[in-house]
């Protein structure tokens, strides 16, 4: 993290430390405990990868309802803060009790999960919305690729732990259950995320934003409701805001889902999760020159290149069969995951006013999150339909190609804002 000052590292530590509830909540060993759990049911996997994307949607969509109101609120100084620390807590200890629900109570397992999912993702609106207050705007690409890139290593520490912990397990060489390792692997990840938060608690603070005032809730609507009403205005705003909800629904899909459809695919428990921890590293030196590579050729180029990227693993992912064949679908998302998304966070970041920053930034998260709902609903309805996850995760490819055609339309931005 050299060449950051305080502020950013403090910043950047945040993705290093809710990375691993990417990692092992979202991505692996949680999907895979519930797989475990609903096939003992008896449910089909077909159907169980389809109640998994059900469960990412509702959690999505109660998100999208609630970001742009409490974004509008947040600009107000001093609330930023306060709702970053309520989502935060929420789903830092709603993950340690994940660890604490019999595998039986699979469906509990699921709303508990989802819960999670509000407080992960509702804390990270406010933390994108901190990239304006920590850092100065030429330089909000490095920072945000930075904090993606440090996230994947971060997220790969407390991962390797658990997974030690599992593996371990099915060896009988430590005196715990399969199953209750991956509960213990739960409260690790719960324990990383709430300790590594401490330095963006004392360190970031909200320095633009409104001065409080009367009624603040009642006005925060009526603003809201203006910019409602002004955003197709921004063309080159709404415009990018339209192109975010396509591409970036696929690219959700495809994380959250990954672990899901190689499961389906016959791939067992050990070597998905040593493939997603290598995808990790793929990832970080990734993304970090997709921001380099932005400095040079433009955030609309590489952004671009990313979802060209995205659209050759949707076709791709057609063909696999093998383990060897996921291999090359997982570096390949490695490749691009990381950078597009931090490039997005930092292409939006300098388009908004930062005194409004949240505000917009809610509308950036309530884009973000209706599209999460379509993605994983698709890709689920398809595999239930059909019986075949590959024909779900191809299915996908219509949202990127929906976002790269809108995407092509965005005005010329990055000449006259210097992205």
């Amino acid at each position: 993290m050299r060449g950051l000052s305080k502020k950013e590292r403090s910043w950047v530590l945040y993705d290093w430390a809710n990375s691993a509830y990417s990692m092992t909540v979202t991505s692996t060993i949680l999907p895979l405990y519930f797989k475990n759990a609903v096939h003992s049911s008896g449910v089909s996997e077909a159907t169980s990868t389809a109640y998994w994307g059900y469960a990412n949607s509702i959690a999505t969509l109660l998100l999208a309802l609630l970001a742009p109101i409490l974004g509008t609120i947040a600009d107000y100084k001093g609330y930023k803060k306060k709702f970053f620390t309520t989502f935060f807590m929420l789903g830092v200890i709603c993950t340690a009790l994940l660890g604490v629900i019999p595998s039986d109570y699979w469906m509990l397992l699921l709303i508990f999960y989802v819960i999670t999912t509000i407080g992960f993702s509702g804390a990270n609106v406010f933390y994108d919305a901190f990239l304006v207050d920590v850092t100065e705007e030429e330089r909000m690409h490095k920072v945000s690729t930075d904090g993606f890139a440090w996230g994947y290593i971060g997220s790969t520490i407390p991962f390797i732990i658990c997974m030690a912990l599992i593996i371990l397990a099915q060896k009988n060489i430590i005196p715990l259950s399969v199953t209750n390792a991956s509960r213990l692997s739960f409260v690790i990840t719960a324990l990383w995320w709430g300790a590594f938060t401490i330095p963006m608690m004392k360190n970031v603070h909200q320095i633009f934003g409104l001065e409080p005032e009367d009624q603040i809730v009642i006005k925060s609507f009526k603003r809201l409701g203006n910019t409602m009403k002004n955003i197709k205005k921004h063309k080159p705003l709404f415009l990018f805001l339209l192109a975010y909800f396509f591409y970036i629904d696929g690219v959700g899909t495809i994380i959250k889902m990954a672990t899901s459809y190689g499961y389906d695919l016959g791939i067992g428990a050990t070597d998905l999760l040593i493939v997603l921890l290598a995808t990790q590293f793929v990832a970080f030196p990734c993304t970090i020159i997709y921001g380099k590579l932005a400095q040079k050729y433009g955030a609309k180029k590489m952004i671009s290149v990313g979802i060209i990227t995205y659209i050759l693993i949707c076709i791709y992912a057609i063909f696999l069969k093998t383990t060897l064949d996921f291999w090359i679908l997982a570096m390949l998302v490695g490749t691009a995951q990381g950078g597009i998304q931090a490039l997005s966070r930092s292409y939006y970041g300098k388009l908004v006013p930062k005194e409004n920053a949240n505000e917009f930034f809610g509308f950036y998260d309530i884009f973000g999150k209706f599209a999460a709902v379509m993605g994983p609903t698709l890709l689920g309805l398809v595999a239930q339909i059909t019986g075949k996850t590959n024909l779900g995760v191809f299915s996908v490819i219509i949202l990127f190609i929906i976002g790269a055609v809108i995407f092509k339309f965005v005005p010329g931005v990055e000449e006259s804002k210097g992205v």
